[in-house]
């Protein structure tokens, strides 16, 4: 009598669609799925005093290895203002038309340090910390934020050596120096949300962290650090198109704003039509525009 073998029938993969239903089910969801935009900004606030304490970490930890230590954020920017001053001031003469030209280079040169420090930090926010991307689950925007927050922290250390400055030239204190909050943190919001465009930019393309240095470069030589928009805009054979970009340049806003706010001989006639719309506008701007654009590329970073 011969038997008959039954093979069982093959076992069927479950369709996605009873995965879904299956996590759904028990509350699952893909691991490293970007949230929501209000979800994000959500997770986001809750981990601010990460966002403060890393900012803080990473200024402390940035000169440990000098002798001079925590000093060097000021002597940074102040033997750069001594260099252009030399080149800008003396050997091109560029002092000569500007009133309080010590005040007003020294005062463009924190305040684009500002800027330009906080964008070549993001462009290695990502890229730069992978470990730490692919170790702990939390918002990947609060690194470009918080190495933004790291050099307001900076700056904040260098205008102590600023004010110094103002009143040994003769600068005296004003009520006008309370401007100066406003315009940080207009520049605070513009620095960050750049901050966050170049990070997503630098975690696909680390080379952007290459090419960054030389489009900083020709951006400063642009945003009236070491001489006046004002002076070259007047002239009338410059193109309205070109003194337009030369006046919206979101660099020279905020440069404009602290030298208005600070010194008292650079009037509100050098400033730009519109001056605080535009410092406005560009924050909302690259603030809003720069964390959605980083957020939407949330689960991409740290892969592959």
């Amino acid at each position: 009598m011969s038997q008959v073998l039954h093979t069982p029938p093959p076992t069927q993969a479950p369709a996605d669609d009873d995965l879904a239903a299956l996590a759904a089910r028990h509350g699952l969801s893909v691991s490293g799925a970007r949230p929501s935009l209000p979800e994000y900004v959500r997770q986001l606030w809750a981990r601010r005093h990460f966002i403060s304490a890393f900012a803080t970490a990473k200024l402390t930890a940035q000169y440990s290895q000098a002798k001079l230590g925590q000093v060097w954020q000021v002597m940074n920017p102040l033997l750069n203002a001594a260099v252009y001053y030399f080149i800008f001031g003396v050997l091109l003469g560029t002092k000569h038309n500007v009133p309080d030209y010590v005040p007003f280079l020294v005062t463009g040169v924190f305040i684009w340090t500002f800027t330009q420090s906080s964008i070549m930090a993001g462009t290695r926010a990502i890229s730069g910390n992978l470990g730490l991307v692919r170790a702990l689950h939390f918002p990947r925007a609060a690194l470009p934020i918080s190495f933004a927050l790291q050099q307001l922290q900076q700056l904040l250390f260098s205008m102590c050596a600023l004010v110094v400055i103002l009143l040994c030239f003769g600068v005296p204190v004003a009520a006008s120096w309370l401007l100066a909050v406003p315009a940080l943190v207009l520049q605070f919001t513009f620095n960050a949300g750049v901050s966050m465009i170049v990070a997503r930019m630098g975690a696909k393309t680390p080379d952007i962290a290459q090419l960054m240095p030389f489009l900083l470069r020709t951006w400063m030589y642009v945003s009236g650090v070491m001489w006046s928009i004002d002076k070259i805009t007047k002239h009338d054979d410059l193109p309205h198109l070109v003194t337009v970009l030369l006046q919206l340049n979101p660099a020279a806003v905020y440069i404009d704003l602290m030298r208005f706010a600070l010194i008292d001989s650079f009037h509100a006639s050098a400033l730009p039509p519109h001056v605080w719309a535009a410092a406005t506008g560009w924050a909302l701007l690259a603030g809003v525009g720069g964390f959605i654009y980083f957020w939407k590329a949330e689960e991409t970073y740290g892969r592959g």
